[in-house]
């Protein structure tokens, strides 16, 4: 079985409804993960932007997830560590937790929800950005999964 991630709020590369967006509660989906690779101990997640304006932008980076999760809650708290000792990077904002979409007007953007199963827990503190993060997990990665949703602005 390959590793799976979905989120429970929109149907793969649908649209993201506003309740995860910039223009609604902006709180974080439900995010399920399956066909778990034997001998998995953590995970970490990525969600980004890859059509943004200046380049690609992180909404959220969150690690050491336990490797017996196989979901996180919707609305999860914006706060450096979370029960099970997960821990939360730095978003594009420079903040810690998630920040949903909120593009510019126009074209509809692409939003990646980015899974990784790990062989052992990255054990950084709190903030890694997401390009840190990706370092520190390079040699521990067994799996990887991505899902899509889409969100735009009119005006």
């Amino acid at each position: 079985m390959e590793l799976t991630v979905r989120s429970m709020g929109w149907e793969p590369g649908g649209r993201i409804p506003p309740s995860y967006t910039a223009d609604g509660e902006d709180r974080s989906p439900r995010i399920q993960f399956d066909g778990v690779p034997t001998g998995v101990q953590a995970f970490a997640l990525v969600f980004d932007d890859p059509d943004a304006p200046g380049g690609t932008w992180v909404h959220w980076v969150i690690y050491d997830i336990p490797g017996t999760a196989r979901e996180l809650p919707a609305g999860v708290a914006r706060t450096d560590t979370l029960p099970g000792d997960a821990v939360q990077g730095k978003n594009s904002w420079n903040e810690i937790g998630y920040q949903g979409p909120s593009p510019p007007p126009g074209k509809p953007h692409r939003y990646i929800l980015h899974l990784y199963a790990l062989s052992g827990p990255v054990r950084a503190p709190a903030g890694l950005t997401a390009r840190d993060l990706e370092a520190a997990i390079r040699p521990l990665v067994m799996a990887t999964a991505t899902y899509l949703g889409t969100y735009g602005r009119s005006k």
